[in-house]
């Protein structure tokens, strides 16, 4: 493989960064179909296979794999660029959807499991492309360009839901069992973005940003190099991330934002499609959870570039309590909504634009308040407290479903919300975020 080691100027960043931020669109778009139309039977297929008391464990697996592959992902994308990590992690998720499948035809719990686990390679290899966006972006445009990949998602993960039943029809017709056919339709998905990432996504950015910064800081020629990064990359892990992270909180306040957004939306919408199947019969069951989810994924992704706009124009703190506020106004609505299945799309589309809101500016914030030699672990870290602060809340929320019911897991997710507001209100002196420790 050639490496091209060509010192960049500034000038020269505008044009990479351009083709960069085209090649996530389509890649995130691809990648959000393949997510989005796995996810949207999840709960029901791990429901029928092993029950619905563990429907939401197998739901967490999901949430799991994305966090733990975040700490390899992170690792070989320290070492060798963004490319590498993002290629692993698609073609793991592929793998993951095909073990769903066989899972599916075999009704193997265990397989399940590993299967979903593997299947949030899909899902750690999205969140990551939103952190490539920014490798290049100016200070001034960060939340903007950052957020733009996250909204490219929406053109897949909205329409994937509705396409379901479609590719349920198509693989029965191949011999699958019910609910397979999504799992299969992700496998290519995964399976295409990588080819494409593999194929185009040069010079990487991540490499090319550190030769700049280098560059710029008149430091020694080859300390940019690929062999000089992967050396670096041993020095900047996970612990060299949680001890400047500790002592930082703006990037304190980045993950919790990040995580608490997603821990509210995951316990919310992973038990929404379970909710939905109380009250609908299974001719209808998947065209409704289709509908609700993508009018939830349209609150996530959608309105991304006005969040992102926000998030540069009033703040990062100021955009993180505005998600926190929705987040709250969502849980309020879908709680009380009863049966009452449009009222209950209104909740999940709150929640998702909560999301959104907490995950571009807490991201935003995170990216530029550490230092850059550690950023892709310091990024790693937050995908990973994110990941399993999802995973506990899906795990326990087909406990507190089969409980208490519907209601009390909103009521509960409201809860959670509450100390991250306490934390976005401490006003803290700013930090040089360029700083080297």
């Amino acid at each position: 493989m050639t490496v091209d080691l060509r010192v960049p100027t500034r000038p020269d960043v505008a044009p990479i960064q351009r083709r960069t931020l085209r090649l996530l669109v389509a890649t995130q778009t691809i990648g959000g179909v393949g997510v989005a139309i796995g996810i949207s039977v999840g709960a029901l297929l791990a429901a029928r296979i092993a029950g619905t008391a563990v429907a939401g464990l197998a739901q967490s697996c999901g949430v799991v794999g994305a966090a733990l592959l975040a700490v390899p992902v992170t690792r070989i994308m320290n070492g060798h660029g963004r490319r590498p990590g993002l290629v692993v992690a698609y073609l793991t998720g592929a793998v993951g959807a095909l073990l769903v499948v066989l899972a599916t035809v075999t009704g193997g719990v265990p397989l399940l499991f590993l299967g979903m686990l593997l299947f949030g390679g899909g899902t750690a290899a999205n969140l990551q492309a939103r952190y490539t966006a920014v490798d290049l972006a100016e200070p001034a445009r960060r939340g903007r360009q950052l957020s733009l990949v996250v909204w490219a998602t929406t053109i897949g993960s909205v329409a994937a839901p509705n396409f379901a039943a479609l590719a349920d029809r198509v693989t029965h017709a191949w011999g699958l069992p019910s609910l397979a056919g999504p799992f299969a339709f992700s496998a290519v998905a995964f399976s295409l973005a990588a080819v494409v990432l593999l194929l185009l996504l040069r010079p990487d950015p991540l490499l090319t940003a550190r030769r700049l910064a280098a560059a710029e800081a008149g430091t020694p020629p080859g300390a940019g190099t690929p062999a000089a990064t992967a050396s670096g990359a041993r020095r900047a892990g996970m612990r060299a991330a949680w001890r400047v992270v500790r002592r930082r909180p703006a990037a304190r306040l980045g993950i919790a934002a990040v995580a608490v957004g997603h821990l509210v939306m995951v316990a919310v919408m992973a038990m929404t499609p379970v909710r939905l199947g109380e009250s609908h019969s299974d001719a209808d069951v998947l065209r409704v959870v289709g509908i609700v989810l993508s009018v939830h994924i349209a609150g996530m992704y959608a309105f991304s570039p006005v969040v992102g706009w926000l998030t540069d124009r009033w703040g990062r703190r100021a955009v993180i309590l505005t998600g926190v506020g929705t987040l709250l106004a969502a849980c309020a609505v879908a709680g009380t909504a009863g049966h009452h299945t449009p009222r209950l799309s209104v909740g999940l589309a709150l929640l998702g634009l909560g999301w959104s809101a907490t995950m571009v500016a807490g991201s935003t914030l995170l990216s530029e308040a550490v230092p850059s030699r550690v950023r892709p672990s310091v990024q790693g870290l937050s995908d990973l407290t994110m990941g399993l602060a999802g995973a506990g809340a899906a795990a326990a929320s087909g406990f507190v479903m089969r409980v208490a019911g519907y209601p009390t897991l909103t009521l509960l997710a409201a809860i959670a919300v509450v100390p991250l507001v306490a934390l976005a209100l401490r006003r803290v002196p700013p930090t040089a975020p360029d700083e080297e420790e």
